[in-house]
């Protein structure tokens, strides 16, 4: 098996979490920029990696995986200095290959679809990489690499990997958020976040297991009508979360209607 040797761009979470699977897959760190000193340094001395806050990379190495915030990525890309021969690769899901500036000739993408958190380590056995490059050989050095953490790799264009972006974001971002408004609720009507814990797993297994669109309950799939009623009366406290529901609920109704009843009761929620 080829040995591989990699330099990053970042030293956040994707970047730390990449890191640790890396050499963990006897992959070799070789640099680390970033311009926060103390996280950069810290995550290059885990690794017998070295440190600076240029984006000069003077050592050829195989891949340059730059996963810094994607707002900050087009001015990322232009300023990395490198060897001609070294690739290039961003971990962003909503970029493709025209991000990069013009004198990169080897570049690609190297996406893991997955949220990452500082100090957490993530299994990478089986996790989605989605990649894209500028021809073959470009690709099969992505490949390989994702291969090496035990990733199950998926090659695709950019504008297929922004609509998997977008799903991630209802996914993860967006439920994320109703946990928090969950929490919100819970407290107020004074239980802590735990007391849904055995709700919020018996939730995803079905979804998982079942599909969630098969697993959906609730009083909008019901067409419950006086527990919605109840619902919008309780959440006066907060007009922002009763917009929230309102529209949630009506989303829910259209859906899975089938009949006048779900009509009716589309109608009467919107007022």
């Amino acid at each position: 098996m080829a040995q591989f040797n990699v330099s990053f761009a970042g030293a956040g979470r994707v970047a730390g979490a990449l890191c640790k699977a890396m050499h963990s897959s006897g992959i070799v760190i070789r640099q680390i920029v970033s311009e926060t000193p103390a996280r950069g340094k810290k995550l290059a001395s885990k690794f017998n990696a070295s440190w600076s806050s240029d984006l000069i990379f003077p050592d050829p190495v195989d891949v340059i995986i730059v996963a810094v915030p994607d707002h900050r990525l087009p001015e990322v890309l232009n300023k990395i200095k490198c060897p001609r021969n070294t690739m290039v690769a961003h971990t962003a899901g909503s970029y493709g290959l025209d991000v990069f500036p013009e004198k990169t000739e080897r570049k690609g993408v190297f996406y893991p679809l997955q949220t990452f958190s500082l100090n957490r380590r993530i299994n990478f056995k089986g996790l989605p990489f989605f990649i894209e490059a500028a021809d073959k050989k470009q690709s099969d050095i992505l490949t390989a690499l994702a291969g090496m953490l035990g990733a199950r790799v998926f090659i695709t264009d950019a504008d297929h990997r922004i609509m998997l972006h977008l799903a991630a974001v209802f996914a993860c971002n967006f439920l994320n958020h109703m946990l928090t408004a969950g929490s919100e609720i819970a407290e107020k009507g004074g239980f802590s976040f735990d007391v849904l814990e055995p709700l919020i797993k018996e939730t995803i297994y079905k979804a998982l297991k079942k599909g969630p669109e098969a697993s959906q309950t609730g009083p909008a799939v019901r067409n419950d009508r006086n527990t919605i009623a109840k619902h919008l009366d309780l959440l006066s406290f907060s007009p922002d979360l009763r917009k929230v529901y309102q529209e949630v609920t009506l989303s829910i109704i259209e859906h899975y209607k089938n009949n006048q009843e779900w009509q009716t009761s589309r109608r009467k929620y919107q007022k």
